[in-house]
């Protein structure tokens, strides 16, 4: 049985040139055609395709939207976004909203079908660069979860005392260094943080 195709693009063109290239395609059908989110949110229910090729940019209600309100009446269907920008911030929102893919209109016809097939495995396609984005972006989030997680050990507890109050010779007395040791631990630790007061760093510490 070929795999159920929906396509929602406000371009009449290129709807015309994804429909004929899945009508085409062995084991593809193209179930339905919307131009618009609102006349999707109406159809596709009864439709129930098995993969939406959901254009992220519509005139009037957005695709991202469009993604979200349609997983809550028919959560089974699989959402592939299409889009010609690869902005860190649409790819979350579509993820977000509950898109099962993420491809760039210029991608070939070949990784187009090839995405389609994949989304209906239980995969997330994604092209190259939004992927690079993706985990770049993870990496980014996962650094700024902790912004401690980068001082030494030494660092992390010349910054304990600062938030209990004690002054550099106290410090520098409590661990056994020197007062212009603290001096500098303290100025790293201000780089680190990208701070410039010690209020500022130790804000940072207990919001860890």
């Amino acid at each position: 049985m070929p795999i159920q195709v929906s396509i929602v693009e406000d371009n009449d063109q290129l709807r015309g040139t994804l429909a004929r290239l899945i009508n085409r395609a062995e084991g593809f059908a193209c179930l339905s055609q919307y131009p618009t989110a609102e006349a999707a949110l109406e159809g596709l229910p009864k439709d129930r395709p098995q993969v939406v090729l959901m254009d992220i940019n519509l005139p009037g209600l957005s695709g991202v939207e469009c993604v979200r309100r349609l997983k809550q009446v028919v959560p089974e269907i699989s959402a592939v976004m299409l889009t010609a920008y690869e902005d860190t911030e649409n790819i979350f929102n579509a993820l977000a909203a509950g898109a099962n893919g993420y491809l760039l209109k210029r991608a070939p016809r070949a990784e187009l079908l090839d995405a389609i097939r994949e989304v209906r495995r239980g995969g997330s396609p994604m092209t190259t660069h939004i992927a690079r984005k993706v985990v770049q972006s993870f990496q980014r989030s996962a650094g700024t979860d902790d912004p401690t997680a980068t001082l030494s050990e030494r660092e992390q507890q010349v910054l304990d005392l600062l938030s209990q109050g004690l002054i550099y010779k106290e410090i520098a007395e409590k661990i056994g260094i020197s007062y212009e040791t603290v001096h500098t631990y303290v100025r790293r630790i201000y780089e680190k943080l990208q701070v410039r007061t010690r209020t500022e760093a130790v804000a940072k510490f207990l919001r860890r």
